[in-house]
Parts: C-alpha cells; structure tokens; sequence
C-alpha cells in the first residue's frame, strides 16, 4: 500500500472531547493512506505490525508527547533493527515539546495532515523534508521492557509533571501558572516546591568511565533535543556529536535553580558549582532508595531499580513545508 498511515489515540484527553477527530481525519486522509485509533498497547502493536505488513512511508501520529513516545516506542520493537518510516508529529496533544524543539509548524491535525498529503504528493519533485533525531532506550534493571524517547528526567523534571497533571486540565497557561507557583514557593521555602522538587538520591555512572558521586540531586536528566517545555532549552549540548546525549546531573537547591532560568531559557549552561554536564551515548542511574520516579517525554514512570539509558534508534522527523 505504501502512503500515510495515522495513529490516533483516542483516550488523550483532547480526543475525549472530540470523538469526530478520527473520522474528520480519515476524511481528510481519503485514498492516501489509513488513520487507526489505538485504544490500548496490544492495538497499537497490532497497528505496527499491520503498518510495516503494507510498508508505509510515513507514520504520522495525532497526538501529543505521551501519544508519540508510546507510539515510538510500540512501533520501534515491531521494526525491531529495521529502519522505521518518517514520523510527521500531527500535534494534537496537551504537550507538544518534540514537534515545537525540531520546528513542526503550529497548527491543528487536520491542518497539518493537509500539508503532510500535499508534501507527500509532491515528493517526486520536491523530496520531504526531514529532521533527524536519535531517541534515547530507557531501560529498567530485571529485564523490563524498555521505553523510548527524545526526554528524560528524574527529581524536579518528575516532580513539576506531577503537580501540573494535578490540575486534571493541563494546558499550556496551567503549565505556566504551575511553573510561577514553583517559583514563588521556591523563594518562600513552601509546601508546592518541596512537592515538586524532591530530590532524588543516587549516583551516576557513564561511559567512558566518568562517575557522578552519590548525593541528593534535583535533577538527573538527559536529552536528545534542546528543549524541555515553556521555551527552556536545557539541553543545549544535545548535537554535539553524533550519537550521543547531553546529561545533567543537577545538584543545587530549588531556588538556586530558578534563579539559573534565564540562563536556560537562553539555552545556556548553568554556572560551575550547580551541576554535572556531560555529552554521553550511555549512563547508568542507581537510586539509594532502590526506586526510580522519572519521566520520558512527559509521561510518568517508576522503576523498582536502576535505569540504564543509552542512545538509541535515529528518527526522522518530517517537517512539513
């Protein structure tokens, strides 16, 4: 069959509100590929396998970060070494830090599904347009299956999620308003940033020998893209070289940290005495406590072990024209 084939998760919050968005997007679609909705892990195994059974060219996901990590990560154990397709981010999800960090254009599904069949029509003349990106393989300790994705974070980058899922309605603005409620207890040592920032405590190890001592850290975090959300871009480092990772092992107080955030909202490094920074390809995190809560792309995770991330399968982003 080849053509475009679209995943949709219709359990995301924006689709619960919108039932009609498969149906408007299968419309849209029409004879240039199939969209599938994905109401579980299982189906959306049985959509990779399907989708790599006719060979499509690209996969475009509707959805936000949590959509597309998933959804990678479904499709990536399907390919198994196998290159899988091009990845054109539709957007569609409460958080969409991937699609805004690699230069996907604004805009609603529909919209940038559209742009996506016109730029496949075209592509005998003007080739896609693409944007590559390693993601990174988090995998537990006791042989779990591993996750993927271009974020991922302990401490802090946990404990923020975590107090803005609190809301039960996350949008960009309650993102926000979550953000100056952290700062502000920050600067008055109060029960939102003790919430939000609970340290996590453990040691580092990465390749090449380098070792982070054991201590109590705000962050332990990695990226393979230079933002995190709201426009901070942490992960300045990200592209230094090929097949690689920029980590960070923040180990300052909270409100040392929000007093760094313009520097990292300019995509600078925080000053020396504030953290560990390295450009790896593969890190070991050990927690003290034997127990890892962390994010990847958004989503919320617990380990009962230690976390080994390493870089992992490059990606190919398609940024529409």
């Amino acid at each position: 069959m080849s053509g475009i084939g679209v995943v949709l998760n219709p359990r995301s919050r924006r689709n619960l509100r919108d039932p009609g968005a498969a149906l408007r997007l299968s419309r849209r679609l029409g004879s240039h590929g199939v969209v599938r909705e994905a109401r579980s892990v299982d189906e959306l195994y049985r959509i990779a396998e399907d989708f790599r059974r006719v060979d499509i060219d690209v996969l475009a996901i509707s959805g936000g970060d949590g959509t597309n990590h998933v959804t990678l990560t479904g499709f990536l154990d399907v390919y198994g070494g196998a290159t899988i397709p091009r990845v054109a981010l539709l957007r569609g999800g409460t958080m969409n830090t991937v699609a805004n960090s690699v230069g996907v254009r604004r805009g609603q599904p529909e919209g940038l599904l559209a742009r996506l069949i016109r730029d496949y029509a075209q592509r005998a003349n003007e080739p896609l347009v693409d944007v590559e990106r390693h993601v990174m393989r988090i995998a537990p300790a006791g042989g779990a299956a591993p996750k993927y994705g271009f974020l991922f974070g302990t401490g802090v980058m946990h404990g923020f999620l975590a107090e803005y899922y609190r809301s039960g309605d996350p949008t960009p603005i309650v993102a926000a308003k979550t953000l100056a409620r952290g700062i502000g207890s920050a600067f008055v040592g109060g029960e939102t940033i003790r919430r939000m920032a609970e340290p996590f405590r453990g040691s580092v190890e990465l390749d090449g020998g380098t070792r982070w001592p054991e201590r109590d850290y705000l962050a332990v975090a990695a990226g393979t893209i230079a933002h995190v959300g709201l426009s901070f871009k942490p992960f300045n480092r990200f592209d230094e070289r090929p097949r690689a990772f920029h980590a960070l092992g923040v180990h300052s107080s909270a409100l040392t940290l929000v007093k760094e955030l313009p520097r990292i909202h300019r995509a600078e490094s925080m000053r020396p005495g504030r953290s560990y920074e390295a450009v790896a390809s593969r890190m070991v995190v050990r927690a003290t406590s034997r127990r890892v809560r962390y994010m990847i792309d958004g989503d919320l995770h617990e380990a009962p072990d230690d976390l080994t991330v390493e870089i992992g399968p490059r990606v190919r982003l398609v940024v529409v024209r």
